[in-house]
């Protein structure tokens, strides 16, 4: 999907399809963090920080239980 920016006042605003902004859950009043690497921009839904929690909870018991394996893995 190709898209050109649109000037907005002093600005340039870049319009999302509803269809793709649908497909990864924002919507008009959805809190975004906007970051870059220095080549790619990258816009992303601010998830709650329950989600984050659990996320991090998952992650510790996993390298809890599996830990020798990875690193036996990376070896």
């Amino acid at each position: 999907m190709r898209k050109k920016l649109t000037r907005t006042g002093n600005s340039l605003a870049l319009v999302l399809d509803k269809p793709l902004l649908d497909r990864v859950g924002i919507g008009a009043t959805t809190p975004l963090e906007v970051s870059t690497d220095g080549y790619v921009i990258i816009v992303s839904p601010i998830r709650p920080r329950q989600r984050t929690a659990r996320l991090k909870r998952v992650v510790a018991e996993a390298h809890r239980r599996y830990g020798g394996v990875f690193r036996r893995l990376a070896e």
